[in-house]
């Protein structure tokens, strides 16, 4: 075999040995699950939504979200752990299945640390308390006040059990020594229809979807859960200005299954940092009150780690 042959065979058989990772390069070559914790109508549903849009416009394929609630949005999280780590499935990531779920139920089948990967830091949003006009809370120690007076009367609906609504109305009736009734949805979104139709008086739920009804006067923010006020209800106090320590943030993030690839975790990075750059994506944010501060994927990593350290005593204190 002359040099020039040998040259081309060698060629040829790094070229062999590269072909995987060119692969790599070239996802996504079909359509992209993005799965969601929530029903439609939540703060997950509703970025996840806007992102999908952008991600299938920038790279070519279609990133489709499918819901999939229940069980403190376990059922998505076990449903992302369980599939194939090829970048085809995806997850809105949040709070409650990764920092709160595990916490509150020690049967939950996955590790929301080692069993995935955690690539993109989304944003922040924060808690509410809501009331509906004809409950008769008009302000925060009005209703504790009312809630006190009668034990057990008034009740409160949130996202699910074991949700972070949940979590923290446990946190707020130790505080307060107010008793409330605990009604249990499937999601901020069915939750919310009862409280439009005034079944439900009042609700723990994120605010950007009940900026709304805040607007047109049926829902009644009565206290935040932000460190302090927050520009999309800037009347509106924290429970700590108001002497409760009662601090929540349900960040949002997009997460995969443990073994994604560096190549396809930095296409998506990439495309994920160039979307919510985007002066459309970045005023519907601030609408919703989703609150960004960049972290590398690294970071973010550390970051859902360490929400969990903070949680645990947390949900254990509010669950016993």
């Amino acid at each position: 075999m002359n040099r020039r042959m040998l040259l081309t065979a060698t060629a040829l058989t790094l070229s062999a040995l590269t072909l995987p990772a060119l692969a790599d390069t070239a996802w996504p070559e079909r359509p992209v699950r993005i799965l969601v914790s929530f029903p439609p109508g939540g703060s997950s549903d509703l970025v996840a939504r806007l992102l999908s849009e952008k991600l299938s416009a920038s790279l070519g394929q279609q990133f489709v979200v499918e819901n999939k609630p229940g069980a403190a949005g376990t059922v998505a999280a076990s449903a992302l752990q369980q599939a194939a780590p090829d970048g085809y499935t995806l997850m809105l990531s949040n709070l409650t299945p990764f920092n709160v779920a595990p916490v509150r139920y020690p049967d939950t089948p996955y590790d929301p640390i080692a069993d995935f990967d955690h690539i993109t830091y989304v944003g922040t949003v924060h808690l509410g308390l809501f009331a509906t006009p004809d409950s008769g809370a008009g302000d925060l120690a009005g209703f504790i006040e009312m809630a006190k007076a009668e034990p057990g009367k008034y009740e409160y609906g949130s996202s699910g059990v074991g949700s972070w609504g949940h979590i923290i109305a446990e946190q707020f009736q130790n505080e307060t020594d107010a008793e409330l009734f605990h009604i249990p949805y499937k999601g901020s979104g069915p939750m919310r229809l009862d409280f439009m139709a005034g079944v439900v008086p009042t609700i723990f739920d994120a605010v950007p979807q009940n900026l709304p009804a805040v607007e047109d006067g049926t829902a009644i923010p009565l206290a935040v859960s932000a460190p302090e006020r927050i520009d999309t209800l800037p009347d509106v106090p924290t429970f700590r200005e108001m002497g409760y320590d009662i601090l929540a943030e349900n960040w949002l993030g997009v997460s995969a299954p443990a073994g994604v690839s560096e190549d396809i975790k930095l296409t998506l990075d990439a495309a994920l940092t160039e979307a919510m750059a985007l002066e459309e994506v970045q005023a519907q944010f601030d609408s919703w009150g989703l609150i960004r501060a960049p972290k590398t994927s690294e970071a973010f990593a550390t970051y859902v780690a360490d929400q969990l350290t903070q949680w645990t005593p947390l949900v254990k204190a509010a669950t016993q």
